[in-house]
């Protein structure tokens, strides 16, 4: 068992980390307040290579593997906990494109992505239902050669930024379930699509909304894969990128604990620094520990994905795991700055708030707990 990363791995992540420091971390604060990730700044996540960057270089990707993936999304977290949701948007299009796609949709989609030209959304979750994604109700009736797309997304990470969603819609019957669904990649712009955006607790950047389709016409041909795939599509990709949201929330635990024993260390209190106090250093121990363990789960299921092996029930664990470790490790960094850390002029409470949002954000630990669950005992556990 070997947990060394390669060479290009550790200059990846020196290269990533020194940015995150020197570009993002300064500006972090700045981003949440003004409600805004600039698209300057996701070209620049282009420039470095880290969008969708297990794409072959034939469609604009850096061909990285999906541990190299993992270390983008840890890296740019702890510099800008929003700035990775970019990357992840990226990447979970990016596979499904590249998996189901044809020549000419990979070739027309995948380039713009991977520079940082189009961000595009995720439109799965609907006002009715989230994480019961075989049962959209956003319905695409066939005419000739378009789809004609009526209803609403909504809890859309940059539904009023995003240029392009790959929107899951019904195309067969309801009693078809998870086989009536199917995959397009549509062009926000499009007469009939309107957008809303909501008043979040955090990750304000990214402006989570709803997406609404009035009689939006979409061409047959972009429609990704067969009729009826696209549920299949979807979660193949969660497979991997529920390991991707693990490290982004490690990421950000990670740089606050670092910040945390600074200051602390640094912190003078009853004669001496208050590092020296049990009730101090064995929360920051704790939440070492408790990191690493996190961490190295989500990087087993992106190595196992490497290898082609199954990782559905280990990404699901670290899924669940990582945000609910990490909400609490931020708030415990936030409490050690004492009436400081309460402040919002320290990013631990923005990294807390961000965090949270992916308790919740594709699936939710107790619908992450029963795909575990289901893996471990067999059919018997599925409640329905």
């Amino acid at each position: 068992m070997d947990f060394a990363l390669s060479p290009e791995q550790q200059l990846l992540q020196s290269t990533l980390r020194e940015f995150a420091t020197r570009e993002l971390l300064p500006a972090y604060l700045g981003r949440d307040r003004d409600e805004d990730l600039p698209p300057a700044l996701v070209r620049q996540l282009g420039e470095l290579g880290v969008l969708a960057s297990m794409v072959d270089a034939r469609y604009g990707g850096a061909g990285l593997d999906y541990v190299s993936l993992g270390i983008a999304h840890e890296e740019i977290a702890r510099g800008d906990f929003n700035a990775a949701y970019v990357l992840l948007l990226a990447a979970l299009v990016g596979a499904i494109v590249a998996r189901n796609g044809d020549q000419r949709q990979k070739a027309a989609y995948l380039p713009p992505i991977c520079r940082g030209e189009v961000l595009c959304a995720l439109a799965v979750t609907e006002p009715a239902g989230g994480s019961d994604a075989a049962h959209v109700k956003l319905q695409a009736r066939r005419e000739g050669d378009h789809y004609v797309i009526d209803g609403e997304k909504t809890s859309i990470s940059f539904s009023s930024s995003a240029a392009t969603a790959l929107v899951m819609a019904r195309t067969g019957s309801v009693q078809q379930g998870a086989h009536g669904v199917s995959a397009f990649y549509v062009d926000l712009n499009s007469a009939g699509v309107s957008r809303t955006r909501f008043k979040d607790l955090g990750s304000r950047a990214i402006g989570r909304g709803s997406l609404f389709f009035d009689s939006v016409r979409v061409p047959a041909d972009a429609r990704i894969g067969a009729e009826g795939a696209g549920f299949v599509q979807v979660m193949q990709g969660f497979d991997f990128s529920r390991a991707l949201i693990g490290l982004m929330c490690v990421g950000a635990a990670e740089q606050s604990v670092e910040e945390t024993c600074a200051y602390v260390a640094e912190r003078q209190a009853f004669g001496g620094s208050l590092a020296r106090f049990e009730g101090v250093s064995f929360p920051l121990a704790e939440a070492a520990v408790e990191l690493r363990a996190a961490r190295h789960l989500c990087y087993e299921a992106l190595w196992l994905r490497d290898r082609g092996e199954p990782h559905g029930w280990i990404s699901a664990g670290a899924k669940w795991l990582a945000p609910e470790l990490c909400a609490r490790v931020l708030h415990d960094c936030l409490l050690l700055h004492g009436h400081l850390g309460f402040s919002l002029d320290l990013p631990h409470q923005q990294r807390m708030r961000d965090v949270i949002g992916l308790e919740i954000g594709d699936g939710t630990a107790q619908i992450m707990k029963l795909l575990v669950a289901r893996e471990i005992i067999g059919k018997s556990a599925r409640p329905y």
